[in-house]
């Protein structure tokens, strides 16, 4: 029986510096991701490449069109707030036990991080904003201490991640953002779980005007095109 032969180092590198790209929107939603070009650009040869795209198709930030080629995620509405569901239900689990194991630690790592936030909006440095914000939400499985809880959520945190530094970096949305942190961190220090939690169900999954820049649908793929065009 033959092994399935594991990704080599390179592929690894190159995966994670493409991963890095398309999460901090080195890519559009939806580009296509040509084989040549990546090898040109990160100096390697097309092998470690296509074992990258394999890699980043499992995590689901490029799909492949088979003839076709690789191209960017993209998501919709539904998508896009069904993933907000499921993404609430974990960070309140994780609010919980990293209240219950590490409180002090939470706060105090809160607290830096909304410093972070304060900074960066007042300075509109979006990339920084945008990068405290993450964390804000990362420091909460950092802490929950259950490996677990942040294996459940690793599928889909990259997309979200690309999602909220093409999209959640408006003035209106920043302005929303930077509050509800700051209450967030109120509630902790008060002791009020209950309102923490509250705030970060609504927080995740009320998202505004934001949300409306997600498409109402996703762009036809390329192969459901040609299929339309055969049916006419």
């Amino acid at each position: 029986m033959q092994q399935s032969r594991l990704p080599a180092p390179l592929a690894i590198l190159v995966a994670n510096r493409l991963r890095q790209e398309i999460v901090e929107g080195g890519f559009a939603f939806g580009e296509a991701l040509s084989e040549a070009k990546i090898a040109k650009r990160y100096e390697v040869s097309r092998t470690p490449v296509r074992e990258a795209f394999a890699r980043l198709e499992l995590e689901e930030l490029v799909h492949t069109e088979p003839q076709y080629g690789t191209y960017v995620f993209t998501m919709d509405r539904v998508q896009f707030a069904l993933i907000s569901e499921v993404r609430s239900t974990l960070e309140c689990a994780a609010l919980r036990m990293s209240n219950d194991r590490s409180r002090a630690a939470l706060v105090e790592r809160w607290r830096e991080l909304v410093a972070e936030l304060e900074s960066a909006a007042d300075t509109h440095d979006t990339r920084t904003y945008s990068d405290a914000d993450g964390r804000f939400h990362d420091v909460l499985f950092e802490l929950a201490g259950n490996p677990y809880l942040e294996a459940a959520r690793r599928p889909f945190s990259a997309r979200l991640a690309a999602i909220r530094n093409r999209m959640g970096l408006s003035p209106e949305h920043i302005g929303k953002s930077r509050a509800e942190h700051r209450d967030l961190l109120r509630h902790l220090e008060a002791g009020d779980l209950d309102a923490a939690l509250a705030l970060l169900q609504h927080h995740i999954v009320e998202k505004g005007a934001a949300f409306w820049s997600v498409p109402e649908t996703q762009p036809a793929r390329r192969w459901h095109r040609l299929l339309a065009a055969s049916e006419e």
